[in-house]
């Protein structure tokens, strides 16, 4: 219930500069672990209700508008001084190819890890069992499937690697 509460009450909160200085506090309220101040534009979309206890955000972050968060028990940790992008989706649960009469395809749910420093473009879709590297970039519109390294520019579906920062 107080999850539900507050996720409300930081995901309509007016888009004034004001209310970007405390929506964080809110989203905290709301059950996400989140170091020190940080701007989050909201609105986020939590599912299930109750997932927000899995998300965990570092301080300096910037996370813009429309934010996707698939966390039902594994969890989505973000680092310090992380950009991302309007609408992107953290997705920790996955199906398999595989049917199996009576049963259908199955879940697979495996954590999702944003290092410090990362830039994730509009857009992106990152998938359960993922890590970005510190200081990489996800291009917008990316669909991130496997591991990015440290300092490495990455895009496409599936993303994969462009080039490499200095």
């Amino acid at each position: 219930m107080r999850e539900l509460i507050f996720l409300a009450l930081a995901n309509h909160l007016p888009r004034l500069r004001a209310s970007d200085r405390i929506r964080h506090i809110l989203y905290a309220l709301a059950g996400l672990k989140i170091e020190g101040r940080c701007l989050l534009w909201g609105p986020l979309t939590i599912r299930p209700i109750g997932g927000a206890r899995n998300i965990s955000i570092g301080r300096g972050t910037f996370i813009n508008t429309n934010t996707r968060f698939g966390v039902p028990s594994a969890p989505v940790s973000i680092g310090r001084n992380v950009q991302v992008g309007p609408n992107v989706s953290f997705e920790t649960v996955s199906h398999g190819l595989v049917y199996i009469t009576g049963k259908g395809r199955g879940d697979t749910i495996l954590p999702i890890i944003v290092e410090d420093e990362v830039w994730i473009g509009a857009g992106a879709i990152i998938t359960g069992g993922v890590t970005i590297g510190k200081g990489a970039v996800v291009a917008a519109g990316a669909v991130v499937t496997k591991d990015v390294a440290p300092l490495t520019v990455v895009g496409g579906v599936p993303a994969k690697f462009i080039k490499s920062i200095k």
